[in-house]
């Protein structure tokens, strides 16, 4: 997994020399230099940014209850709090799932351009198609082949989080990656030659271009809709170019709303777009490319997946 090297390096953010940290360690900034860490680890566990954050929130409140100077090695304790809190939540959510309403998919995360070759090996563990590929894996399976696979930890520092024998451990890495494959990220691009197609894209459904949209997709292309049972939506996957292409312009014409907008922006590291009515996120997807063709279409119109999501361009975003 080419993630472990760019996720290496949010690992060691922060770490300070241990012969020095009980007489340096400040709980809240020890705490706060590892939480982009930590929400990473939950947010891919369980593919919902509420739920990530309300995780490292609760990290948080344990972490201030707990005798600093008891704790060795902080960081490693904040991610195994983290993990097991992942897992066991992880274990209800997926019962909920199991009555969701039509398709699920990970709630959207807004990320930052992918050109730099760290980024992209960061974004190709948040992408979509790799948070619906970890769906195959049961909540110990995905904390083990996480850890192992896209935050580069040895396997002992994984025995030891998720309290199982190494060579245990082993065995559960090496079936997870043999019920999983990795999906590699297709879209090598610079944010100007993102805005170029989703910008034709969008142009073409407001203007019924049905052949620009055609061309503009792969013949095996593939739209998944998440709504919740909350929103009008695609009620199961459209395949095939020339569906989809139709199904944008149809939706465009009877749908669009009265104070229409929309941004390109990167979603889980892919190129992706918010449409808004108004001042709130309506809608949100991300596309897969391959071959200069999009191949797939994750869109999101679960209001509760959309609360997080910036705000149309030059207005202030969530928790600004």
């Amino acid at each position: 997994m080419r993630g472990a090297a760019a996720c290496r390096a949010d690992r060691n953010a922060g770490v300070t020399d241990p012969t020095t940290r009980k007489q340096t360690l400040d709980p809240l900034t020890t705490f706060n230099s590892r939480r982009k860490l930590l929400f990473g680890i939950a947010y891919r566990m369980l593919g919902s940014v509420h739920d990530a954050e309300d995780i490292v929130q609760e990290a948080y409140i344990r972490w201030e209850r707990v005798d600093h100077a008891t704790v060795d090695n902080p960081q490693a304790f904040l991610c195994t709090m983290v993990t097991r809190m992942s897992i066991d939540l992880l274990r209800s959510a997926r019962k909920q799932r199991e009555t969701y309403v039509g398709e699920w998919l990970p709630e959207p995360l807004a990320t930052e351009e992918v050109s730099a070759p760290e980024n992209i090996a960061l974004a190709e563990s948040l992408s979509t198609a790799f948070l619906l590929m970890l769906e195959r894996l049961n909540p110990v399976e995905r904390a083990a082949f996480l850890l192992r696979e896209v935050f580069d930890y040895d396997y002992p520092e994984v025995a030891d989080v998720i309290g199982k024998s190494e060579d245990n451990c082993r065995q559960i890495v090496r079936r997870a990656k043999e019920r999983v494959q990795a999906p590699a990220l297709r879209f090598e691009a610079r944010e100007d030659a993102r805005d170029k197609l989703l910008n034709t894209f969008m142009s073409a459904v407001r203007d019924g271009e049905v052949k620009v949209l055609v061309n503009l997709l792969a013949d095996d292309a593939a739209l998944y809709s998440d709504h919740g049972g909350k929103a009008s939506a695609a009620r199961r996957t459209i395949r095939g170019a020339d569906k989809i292409a139709r199904f944008f312009i149809g939706v465009d014409t009877r749908f669009r709303p009265a104070e229409f907008s929309y941004r390109a922006i990167w979603l889980n590291g892919a190129p992706g777009i918010i449409v808004y009515s108004g001042l709130r996120p309506e809608t949100a997807f991300s596309v897969e490319i391959e071959d200069g063709k999009i191949r797939a279409f994750y869109v999101t119109r679960n209001p509760d997946k959309l609360e997080r999501l910036p705000g149309p361009v030059g207005t202030a975003s969530p928790g600004d």
